[in-house]
């Protein structure tokens, strides 16, 4: 009798606390976090998802005052990483680096991607960058425009590094190859980092990469650089054109990075995320890395998880114009 009065109680207690709350995600978010999060890079250490995931992790864990820990779990352009992410529990200890081509465009790039674009809370956009389109420093074309007529007279034997189906460099190369009318060969990689290193040593042709991972070859002259996606010139490369200055005013893109969560993750612990991510992107040293990298850290009024949910939502539907307005199909 008296554990029945005792269960009676704890549970007209807790259907109280339910009744103040909304929902018990309001009891668990208020000691969130209690213990380590796991924030997932779902490409290889000492390409540009690790960096950014290792600038921002130190500032946020102060902020939360709980370790965040970062692990690289990669392969299939992304996806193996995310997955995990996306199936974990949606309670806040596992979180994802999300990106153009693993998140936004994962739909149209793989018919049986192993998780939708919804399947996703969004915690915060954290930056954003060009892309630049580079050749090993061999190839005889010193322009884009040259370029171009290099891969239409040599097509059959020049290849492309990319970091794998869905990664920003896919993407951007496969933009690339519709506009110019070709169709290499495609090596694909389980990251930027082995991609490039490729590149620089001449064993594949070119590659589209983002300007943090190319710049200190292109300045040291182990690459060739023909143009750069954004409106305006890098700072970190003066000298590279823009696509529009180079002749192919189409070819525009732009990388981002953001933190996502799974599906059904409590608003209240979204919003503390975003609130260390804020915290973390208010950081000097990190605002002064991301310049030195070649990354422009998102404006207060664009960090809000409603800001980047909105802003996601524009990429997806961007993508599957662009990729699936293509003359070129993407390499599967």
């Amino acid at each position: 009798m008296k554990r029945r009065r005792f269960l009676a109680a704890l549970t007209g207690a807790a259907a109280a606390l339910v009744a103040l709350t909304g929902s018990t995600a309001g009891v668990h978010a208020q000691d969130y976090p209690s213990r380590h999060i796991t924030l997932v890079a779902p490409f290889p250490p000492g390409g540009p998802s690790d960096t950014t995931v290792r600038l921002i992790a130190g500032p946020m864990s102060k902020y939360l005052g709980q370790q965040i820990i970062i692990e690289n779990v990669t392969g299939a352009g992304g996806t193996i990483g995310s997955n995990r992410v996306a199936k974990a529990a949606p309670d806040g200890y596992q979180i994802v680096l999300s990106g153009s081509g693993t998140h936004a465009a994962i739909e149209y790039l793989q018919k049986d991607a192993p998780y939708k674009t919804s399947d996703w809370e969004h915690i915060g956009l954290v930056n954003v960058s060009p892309v630049i389109l580079v050749a090993r420093k061999a190839v005889p074309a010193n322009t884009l425009q040259e370029f171009v007529a290099y891969l239409k007279e040599n097509e059959k034997k020049v290849t492309e590094a990319d970091a794998g189906t869905g990664s920003i460099s896919n993407l951007a190369c496969s933009v690339f190859h519709a506009l110019a009318g070709v169709n290499p060969t495609v090596v694909s990689y389980r990251g930027t980092p082995q991609a490039t290193q490729d590149v620089v040593a001449g064993t594949v042709d070119f590659g589209c990469n983002q300007i943090v991972n190319i710049a200190q070859h292109v300045q040291s002259g182990a690459l060739k650089a023909y143009a750069v996606t954004s409106e305006k010139r890098s700072p970190m490369l003066p000298d590279v054109p823009t696509t529009t200055e180079a002749g192919m005013p189409a070819f525009k893109l732009s990388v981002w990075f953001g933190l996502s969560a799974p599906k059904g993750t409590p608003k209240p612990i979204i919003d503390k995320l975003n609130q260390a991510l804020g915290a973390a992107l208010e950081d000097e040293a990190v605002v002064k890395r991301f310049a030195q990298l070649g990354y422009d850290v998102v404006p207060p009024e664009q960090r809000s998880p409603a800001y980047f949910s909105k802003f996601f939502q524009d990429e997806v539907a961007l993508w599957t114009k662009v990729l699936g307005g293509l003359s070129v199909a993407p390499k599967q």
